[in-house]
């Protein structure tokens, strides 16, 4: 039995989990939210115990050793030599990386050579690998990159129409993100329908406030909607998604906007929150929605039906679809985003059962419909300590 951590690094958050592998047993699982704002938040729960305390953690590093400290503090473990390897999620991984990989000072160069792709989650995926690195010298490190999933997208698919020189020289084409989750709610859709994952056509919608929608035929990933950075596709939370290019050089030229306040305002102030003005919170603007706010309605009609654009054209693109999967926070909770998004797509035999939709069963759609619509819980950090035990060597005797 080995225990292994698996962490995912945002912006300004750090989500951790131990598992004991193979078992897969869940020992200890928690939350760092607001690192590097005032009242930063620890969440840790195991046992039938749950803790919350609110302390200062200026940076990515000092929440590294929070954890660490608590756990010892909480006897969660023992001694940190317990802890056989560490995973951690990269969000971008350029084309060097196609799957995950023991960590080295080579990888490390790698992942910083393409932080300029991922400026809000790379830095900080870079920061949690060192220190752990650091702090746990006996433990392998491995690296488990968001994009990996997808790079098995045919050219025709990833490639933009620009000037071929820019993707030979510059790697300028669609990488996509989140395929950790797409690859994991695939798999565990197959084991819920009863059938092999390579005989399926299937499209995932991961759904929070980073959205993406994925094509995955005979278990590969051959579209998806994020881009060259997590910022294309569906409009999100905060960023914009994809727009006409030419906006951009007419809020400089035209409208006296630096390209720095270009990305800022397409990056945190666009999307859910720059439609609405209420929220970035896809439960705010339910609630706005409900009590008739006009823009909190705009923002969900076009927010699923981007949904329904991608969900349209890649049933196309496969000639069919068997199963239809939502997952992560809106995709899971969410009923009426479900119920708007179904709706829309009853020319592909797609149907959402009320009762079962209302109450979050794993199938929604009705009996004998030939696709089936499922809520599929992600688990991206059970799928990193997946990777981690490939590599970790057994524990010593």
């Amino acid at each position: 039995m080995q225990k292994i951590m698996a962490i995912n690094a945002g912006s300004s958050s750090l989500k951790f989990q131990i598992f004991e592998m193979p078992g897969e047993e869940v020992l200890v699982k928690g939350l760092i939210e607001r690192i590097g704002l005032p009242g930063a938040i620890f969440n840790m729960s195991f046992q039938n115990e749950k803790i919350k305390e609110v302390c200062k953690i200026n940076n990515h590093a000092e929440a590294v050793e929070t954890l660490l400290e608590q756990l010892k503090a909480h006897q969660v473990i023992n001694d940190l030599s317990e802890i056989a390897g560490v995973g951690h999620r990269v969000a971008h991984g350029g084309e060097d990386f196609v799957k995950s990989c023991v960590v080295t000072e080579e990888v490390v160069q790698g992942i910083e050579a393409v932080t300029s792709l991922a400026p809000l989650h790379n830095p900080a995926n870079i920061i949690g690998i060192k220190t752990f690195r650091e702090l746990l010298p006996e433990a392998i490190s491995v690296a488990v990159f968001d994009t990996a999933f997808h790079q098995t997208i045919p050219e025709e698919n990833f490639l933009y129409a620009l000037p071929y020189e820019l993707y030979e020289k510059h790697h300028i084409r669609k990488y996509g993100f989140h395929g950790t989750s797409h690859q994991y709610v695939a798999g565990k859709a197959a084991e819920v329908l009863g059938k092999p994952l390579e005989k399926l056509k299937i499209i995932s919608c991961h759904l929070g406030n980073g959205a993406s929608v994925c094509a995955i035929e005979d278990g590969k990933s051959v579209n998806t909607s994020m881009g060259f950075t997590p910022n294309a596709g569906l409009m999100m939370g905060t960023r914009s998604g994809t727009i006409d290019a030419t906006i951009i050089p007419y809020l400089v030229d035209k409208l006296g906007y630096s390209l720095d306040e270009v990305v800022q305002m397409m990056s945190s102030e666009s999307g859910v929150l720059g439609v609405s003005g209420i929220s970035s919170d896809f439960r705010d603007i339910e609630v706005a929605a409900e009590e008739g706010n006009t823009r909190a309605q705009l923002t969900l009609r076009m927010f699923t039906g981007q949904i329904c654009n991608y969900i349209g054209a890649y049933a196309s693109a496969m000639n069919g679809c068997d199963a239809l999967l939502f997952t992560a926070g809106v995709g899971e909770n969410s009923p009426l985003i479900r119920k708007m998004v179904t709706e829309q797509l009853s020319y592909l035999g797609v149907t959402c059962d009320v009762t079962k939709n209302n109450a979050g069963d794993m199938i929604i759609s009705e009996n004998n419909q030939a696709v089936k619509v499922c809520i599929i819980p992600t688990n991206e950090e059970l799928m990193i300590a997946r990777d981690v035990e490939k590599y970790a060597k057994q524990p010593t005797r």
